[in-house]
């Protein structure tokens, strides 16, 4: 799997795991949402300064968003849309 597409699995894996919205972890991260779409798309080239800043929000190390995901796994799931109850 090549790099940007390694980042976007992880990116994508890690911020649904912690359960962060695109549009969370762009904020915290001080990007625009669909930026960080894009990087989910494989369709950005961000810096090594945004990957340590999208690093720091998601508390993981930067060798994490590009780590090779196991044999076998699937893609990461979305995030199930509209409001959370209450």
């Amino acid at each position: 799997m090549k790099g940007r597409a390694l980042l976007a699995w992880n990116v994508r894996a890690i911020r649904v795991e912690k359960g962060l919205s695109q549009e969370r972890l762009a904020a915290d991260a001080g990007i625009d949402r669909a930026y960080l779409g894009g990087i989910e798309r494989q369709a950005e080239n961000p810096t090594i300064d945004l990957l340590d800043r999208l690093a720091d929000v998601l508390q993981v190390a930067v060798a994490d968003l590009v780590a090779q995901p196991a044999e076998g796994a699937s893609p990461p799931e979305p995030l199930p849309r509209g409001r959370k109850k209450a």
